[in-house]
């Protein structure tokens, strides 16, 4: 009897510790990993959010970039952290959406290995051109691909983005055999449009904005339903005659499997508080991002759905990374 009645004291003491836990949480810095290097539309919303975010929680929210083999590093290092809270992932399509279909040999679950708390933000995806290359439109860029094959090639942020994918879609819809280079983020994709390294690129807008101002990089079309503000001039893929070619850049935060829900709902009350901030929307807005919100459920629902809807996409292309 005196055993049990130990064990029961450790027990009932080990669960005071994790509800005090919880009740004091944060009570320290928290980390914000970002599976793509700073630069892109992913690197914008996650830095505005933890500022936003490290106020009203009191505590530092850092954001630390691990990019590397498409998401994976980044995303696993979350998937492998204690699932208390402090460790988040600014996850997006390209690791929960796109890459569980490209990668063989994933070393976590997008699903079981996660949970969700909000989706954050959405950005379209735009298609751009080096100035120098002799197209204004869509139907340019395919008339100038048929009349020299071999001649446009097209740059994404990383193989398995959602702009590769919408490259992707690009090539099946007009049946164009144009090659794919990937870069690492829009850092480095930018500047390599910006001089001419690549003649054509699906991106983001978010890292390219410098360029298209100063006239080295023009954009031919983008992939949202209505045109973007930042951008008016800009056709929507539906204007310029391709109303297949579509996708949307998605961001979202999600912790561990396992973390306490009281953290999570505190998380996700909290990023929503931050999202519909007036200010945030703004700056955002600013690159063409556009804010989100909602439940952790329907973050989780949402992301089901991308992984069905990007699955015969890709297979489609032929698109594996083993």
């Amino acid at each position: 009897m005196k055993i049990l009645a130990s064990l029961s004291a450790l027990i009932a003491l080990g669960c005071g510790f994790h509800a005090s836990a919880q009740q004091n949480y944060p009570n320290r810095p928290l980390r914000v990993v970002v599976f793509l290097p700073p630069g892109g539309a992913a690197d914008v919303l996650a830095r505005v959010m933890a500022q936003k975010l490290g106020d009203a929680l009191g505590q530092t929210v850092v954001v630390d970039n691990r990019p590397g083999s498409g998401g994976v590093i980044g995303t696993n290092v979350v998937a492998k952290a204690a699932p208390d809270g402090y460790t988040l992932l600014h996850s997006g399509i390209t690791t929960h959406g796109i890459g569980p279909h490209i990668y063989t040999n994933l070393p976590y679950d997008p699903i079981k290995d996660f949970a969700p708390i909000v989706l954050a933000g959405t950005a379209p995806v735009f298609m751009m051109a080096h100035v120098q290359v002799p197209v204004k439109t869509v139907s340019d860029v395919v008339a100038l691909a048929k009349a020299k094959p071999g001649t446009v090639s097209f740059g994404s942020p990383g193989t398995g983005s959602a702009p590769h994918m919408v490259g992707e879609l690009f090539k099946i819809v007009t049946a164009l055999p144009i090659q794919h280079i990937p870069y690492k983020g829009s850092g480095t994709g930018a500047p390599a449009l910006a001089s001419g390294e690549v003649p054509i690129f699906f991106d983001a807008v978010a890292g390219h904005q410098a360029f298209i101002k100063s006239g080295r990089v023009r954009a031919l079309a983008v992939t949202s339903n209505v045109r973007v503000s930042a951008y008016p001039e800009v056709p929507t893929m539906k204007e310029a005659g391709f109303p297949k070619v579509d996708g949307t850049v998605w961001y979202g935060l999600q912790a561990p499997a396992g973390t306490p829900k009281a953290i999570i709902t505190k998380l996700n009350t909290e990023s929503n508080k931050v999202l519909a901030m007036q200010e945030v929307k703004d700056r955002l807005a600013a690159a063409s991002i556009e804010t989100a919100g909602g439940t952790p459920e329907e973050f989780a629902k949402f992301i089901r759905s991308e992984l069905d809807r990007w699955g015969p996409v890709i297979k489609a292309a032929g698109v594996k990374v083993n």
